[in-house]
């Protein structure tokens, strides 16, 4: 606040008050005097004035602080008064009052009248009341002052309050800026989470319609590979129609070839055999001599009377059969070769009916000979085993869909076939044939027919070799068996293994009895081939590989069923069959010749051959799979020769 000068020209002291104020006087001074004055005129007057104090005047800051009187100082002169006039609206602007000049000229105190009395006073005081101006300008300032501080006051606190708003205000912001800035932010993990969570289910959506268009692309290619199959399956089966009935005219015409050379070798031997007779007729006293020697060196059958009638008689027509065969090219019991005719015709009529059949039906029945094929080649030394594949080839043989003669055609086939494979487990396949013919018995038949045709030695029957007879040895090699391969003949060797495995086979066949079943090609039967191969046959490489192998497989049946009997075949051989080898002096047949010797004096049909009892379960385990024990029979016949 700026400091206002007061000047008076003409200073008038009345009862020792100053009318007109101190030209130095600080306004600390003029609030000190304005209090005496008060204090004098309550003192004077009885009545109450309006001016009447009983605080002293404070001083208050803009903000409410007491402010020292000090600080004010009021020095007014005229020319400043004066000059001072248009500065009053920026004063007032300013919150201040100018105060204006005043005198006490006509103020007029009289303290010496006695007579005064009260009104006089009262007068007195309200003259000064109207007249004092200087103690309603302090006053006016004073309470100018007083609303300045309190708007200050209150404009402060407005202000503070403003900027209390304002803070809370900007908090307020700040926090909703925060919560805006989180909301954004949770908004954008959320953005994120959807994009991601979409980017994964469209990665979902598209792997699934990839795979299912995978999928219809892989039925497409399944269905259209197996369109492509069909047709070219239905190809392969006109393919293998054409061929199969090519293979036919081939076969029958080979055949047929086959039969004319067989007719004339026939028609040979029926020659030979007339002309044999009229020698005989002519000769008839020199032929019964020597007959007589003859019959003295022949095995004595008509002793087996512990055999069947029915054998003993077909061993006396054996030997009559021999003396009327002996130097013909085919030497072979009548008997034998009627069997053979009759089953050979047996197979004939069943392949004709099955080709019927096929041609009828136009369906293919590989699928079924494959099957018969894999159960066979199954076949192993375990009991369980023979009876669950015995089991397995009766439900295809009454299967309906595969007609039963195209069935035991199949069985006949691959079980012959298989004796060929090196893990062959003979006396194993002789159970499951035996199995399988107890119900099916016409199946034998076939069986022994295709054992026939692929060794004639099974028979048993043998051709010799005679320059007019064939035209040269690989014919003759071709009509006993040997084997053609790409115009290739076999050697003797491999033809020696094989004629081995099928005499094997059929060794173990007749000797073979299955509890609750009938063999129908049993050890009777074995006896009789027995009987015609030493009455009928020479002493050569191929039928001492033959005997050897029928030895090994029935001799221990055979000898415990007739027993003397057999012992006097036995005998035989040793004195006749093993003498005519050794005649020979061929240093090829010392090996085989060793070895049916050793089986005589070792009297190995004693012992049980490994592999004629089947494993039980129990001991499958931990016992040799047949196939394993057989192999020496196989390793030793590849050096027979």
């Amino acid at each position: 606040m700026e400091a206002v000068k007061l000047e008076i020209r003409r200073p008038q002291i009345v009862n020792g008050i100053g009318l007109e104020p101190d030209p130095d006087w600080s306004f600390k001074s003029l609030l000190s005097e304005l209090d005496s004055l008060e204090k004098k005129l309550n003192l004077s007057s009885s009545v109450s004035l309006p001016f009447a104090k009983t605080k002293s005047r404070e001083i208050y800051g803009e903000k409410g602080t007491k402010r020292s009187s000090n600080a004010f100082v009021m020095r007014v002169s005229d020319e400043e008064f004066e000059d001072s006039e248009g500065e009053n609206e920026e004063v007032r602007d300013r919150g201040l009052v100018k105060a204006a000049r005043f005198n006490c000229n006509e103020f007029y105190f009289s303290s010496s009248d006695d007579d005064s009395d009260d009104q006089p006073c009262l007068d007195v005081q309200t003259y000064l009341m109207n007249e004092v101006g200087l103690v309603e300008s302090a006053l006016y300032e004073l309470t100018h002052e007083h609303q300045l501080g309190v708007k200050e006051e209150i404009r402060n606190t407005i202000s503070a309050l403003e900027t209390d708003l304002r803070n809370e205000s900007e908090k307020s912001s700040s926090a909703h800026t925060k919560v805006e800035k989180y909301r954004e932010a949770r908004r954008e993990v959320e953005r994120k989470f959807d994009v991601q969570y979409q980017r994964r289910v469209a990665e979902g959506l598209d792997n699934h319609l990839t795979a299912v268009q995978r999928d219809h692309e892989l039925k497409s290619q399944i269905e259209e590979r197996k369109i492509r199959s069909d047709a070219a399956h239905e190809e392969a089966k006109r393919r293998e129609k054409a061929l199969q009935e090519e293979r036919l005219l081939q076969e029958k015409a080979k055949a047929e070839a086959e039969l004319q050379a067989k007719l004339k070798a026939e028609e040979a031997n029926r020659a030979a055999l007339e002309a044999e007779r009229i020698a005989a007729k002519e000769a008839a006293e020199k032929e019964a001599a020597k007959a007589s020697k003859a019959n003295t060196s022949e095995v004595p059958q008509t002793e087996a009377s512990g055999g069947p009638n029915a054998t003993s008689s077909r061993v006396e027509n054996d030997k009559t059969n021999k003396s009327e065969l002996a130097g013909n090219m085919l030497r072979a019991a009548e008997s034998a070769l009627k069997l053979e005719r009759e089953r050979l015709q047996k197979l004939k009529e069943l392949e004709e009916i099955n080709q019927s059949l096929r041609s009828s039906s136009n369906q293919n029945f590989d699928s079924t000979g494959r099957l018969i094929g894999r159960l066979i080649r199954q076949i192993s030394g375990n009991k369980d085993k023979v009876s669950t594949q015995a089991s397995e080839l009766v439900k295809i043989f009454n299967n309906p869909r595969c007609p039963q003669t195209i069935s035991i055609a199949y069985f006949a086939q691959k079980v012959v076939s298989n004796c060929e494979s090196p893990s062959h487990s003979a006396f194993a396949c002789a159970h499951v044939i035996v199995l399988v013919t107890s119900q099916f018995p016409q199946a034998m038949d076939l069986v022994l027919a295709e054992i026939h045709r692929a060794c004639i030695y099974t028979v048993p029957k043998h051709i010799s070799y005679t320059k007019s007879a064939f035209e040269s040895k690989e014919a003759y090699w071709k009509v006993i068996g040997y084997k053609e391969d790409d115009g290739k003949i076999e050697s003797t060797t491999d033809y020696l293994v094989r004629l081995d495995s099928y005499m094997k086979l059929y060794g173990a066949l007749v000797q073979t009895e299955v509890a609750g079943c009938q063999n129908v090609h049993g050890l009777k039967e074995g006896w009789a081939w027995l009987a015609r191969f030493l009455n009928a046959l020479p002493a050569n490489m191929y039928t001492a590989v033959a005997l050897y192998a029928f030895l090994q497989m029935a001799g221990f049946a055979l000898f415990g069923k007739y027993r003397s009997q057999f012992m006097k075949m036995l005998n035989f051989i040793s004195e006749n069959f093993l003498n005519a080898l050794r005649s020979q002096d061929d240093p090829d047949l010392r090996p085989i010749t060793s070895k049916i010797q050793c089986y005589l004096e070792d009297k190995l049909f004693l012992q049980e051959p490994e592999g004629r009892t089947l494993q039980s379960s129990l001991l499958s385990n931990n016992m040799a799979p047949e196939s394993d024990y057989h192999g020496p029979y196989h390793q030793q016949s590849r050096h027979f020769y």
